[in-house]
This record gives C-alpha cells, sequence and structure tokens, in this order.
C-alpha cells in the first residue's frame, strides 16, 4: 500500500528510462538527467537499495549544481589573472605567517571588517588579495574585483542618469569588494569620488580588501585631501593593515632568469 499522503502515479507505458529523463528535463535537473542513463543500469545490475539510487541521482544534482554555481562566482568576480594559494609561496612572503593564516580564515570577512595591504611593488600584494577573493569564493561567498579607475568608469556612466547610488547598493551585494593597486598613479577625481563612495555605502555592511603602493594614511597624495580624509578614516576604523616590504619577487625572477623559459 502506498504511503498516506503521496499522490498516486500511473505506471510507465513504455521506457521508465526515458520517460524519468523527460521528468528530469521538465523539472530542470540536468545534472540528474545526465547520470540517469548510466546509473540507472548500474543500479539494477547490481541491485541497489532504491533509496540508494535515489540518493545517489539526488547527490549528483547537488554537486552539478554547486561546481555550476561556483563557476558562475568565479566568473562574475572579475579575477584579473587567477591566482590563488596553489601558488602562493608563503614562506618567502613578508606578511607573517600567523597573519596569513587567520585572514585565510575569512572570519573578518564574515564580521564584515576590512583589510589594508600596503607596500612596495612586487612584493605579493595583489596575488595575495586575489588569493584571499579565490577562496572566499570556494567557501561560497560573492566577491567583486576592482581597480580604482574601474570605480572612476562606474561613476562617469551613471553620473547621466543620476544612478550612482542604486549602482553601488547592487554593488555591494558581493560578501567581499577587493580594490586593487592603489597608488601606483594619481587619482582622477572620478576615481576618487567613486573610491569614497564605495567605502561608504559599504562601511560596517560588506568587507572591503584594499592593496596599495602608499599606506591609507598617505592617500592624500594621490586625492583631494578632503575626500582622502573621509575615504581613510571609514575604511580604517574596522581595518586589518598588512604592510609588505622585500624586493620585488618579479624582479627577483627576472635578474635570475626565471621570467622567462630559457631560449635553445
Amino acid at each position: 500500500m502506498m504511503a498516506a499522503g503521496l499522490r498516486t502515479v500511473a505506471r510507465s507505458t513504455g521506457d521508465p528510462l526515458n520517460e524519468a529523463i523527460d521528468l528530469a528535463r521538465r523539472l530542470r535537473l540536468p545534472h540528474l538527467r545526465r547520470a540517469l542513463t548510466d546509473l540507472v543500469p548500474t543500479a539494477k545490475a547490481q541491485r541497489w537499495d532504491p533509496a540508494e539510487v535515489v540518493r545517489v541521482l539526488l547527490a549528483e544534482e547537488a554537486a552539478g549544481r554547486d561546481a555550476t554555481n561556483l563557476r558562475t562566482r568565479r566568473k562574475r568576480a572579475g579575477f584579473p589573472a587567477g591566482k590563488t594559494f596553489g601558488d602562493w609561496d608563503e614562506q618567502s612572503s613578508s606578511i607573517p605567517r600567523p597573519t596569513q593564516d587567520a585572514l585565510k580564515t575569512l572570519e573578518w570577512v564574515t564580521r564584515k571588517e576590512n583589510l589594508c595591504i600596503c607596500g612596495p611593488s612586487g612584493t605579493g600584494k595583489s596575488h595575495f588579495c586575489e588569493a584571499l577573493g579565490q577562496a572566499a569564493v570556494e567557501a561560497g561567498m560573492t566577491v567583486a574585483w576592482f581597480t580604482i579607475e574601474d570605480l572612476g568608469a562606474l561613476i562617469r556612466r551613471h553620473r547621466v542618469d543620476d544612478s550612482i547610488a542604486p549602482a553601488l547598493t547592487r554593488l555591494i551585494r558581493a560578501d567581499l569588494i577587493l580594490i586593487d593597486d592603489i597608488g601606483l598613479l594619481p587619482v582622477s577625481p572620478d576615481a576618487a569620488e567613486g573610491f569614497y563612495r564605495l567605502v561608504d555605502t559599504a562601511y560596517e555592511r560588506r568587507a572591503l580588501a584594499v592593496s596599495s603602493n602608499l599606506h591609507p594614511s598617505g592617500f592624500d597624495e594621490i586625492m583631494p585631501k578632503t575626500l582622502a580624509t573621509a575615504t581613510v578614516d571609514r575604511l580604517l576604523h574596522h581595518a586589518h593593515i598588512v604592510v609588505t616590504d622585500g624586493d620585488s619577487f618579479r624582479l627577483a625572477q627576472a635578474t635570475s632568469g626565471k621570467g622567462v623559459k630559457a631560449l635553445p
């Protein structure tokens, strides 16, 4: 007797496997649908328990969706180079190992705290920031990556129809927002405005990570002092400041001949 509460479904009048595939397509279960063709004959031959068949099919769908969501989050993040902790040399970094380990937990992101990594070019700031972003994506978080001039372009684009505030509100839906390479060049007025507006909008609502050649206390060297003061005040209120030092990794590789493949 069928359990109470379940609808009675008519027996298949044709090929049950094909009907199951059609139902999976109708219910938008693509990963389960792909697994059906191989799994059902295997389960029949090995006399699997029906509950195990259902479990494996649902697990295939869940795993497929997780993988798709991961790819989507990674694509939307807009990472520039695909750097991860897989190719990060934690021993060579000037960032103390305990600090690296603490930041990798991403607990600061869930607490909506900020991170400022500053130091000379080539000391791993961008790599470490991107690797943190990649780790956040893998942990199920959403991430957005920008340069400061990207923020200037956003301001110009949305100033036309007075939609800057809504655009920034949409932007901070990401759990972690990364702004890379501040301080290499003077900041345009639009970029300075965009940076301030982003920091102000995200304040105590989202986590920001900033990499810069300058310590934040020196941002008034590259943007108007009033904006710099207001920006840094909000940025550093709940921030971890990490200072890198040492020689450029890129220059060291170049001078040792490791920057290119040797010519024959």
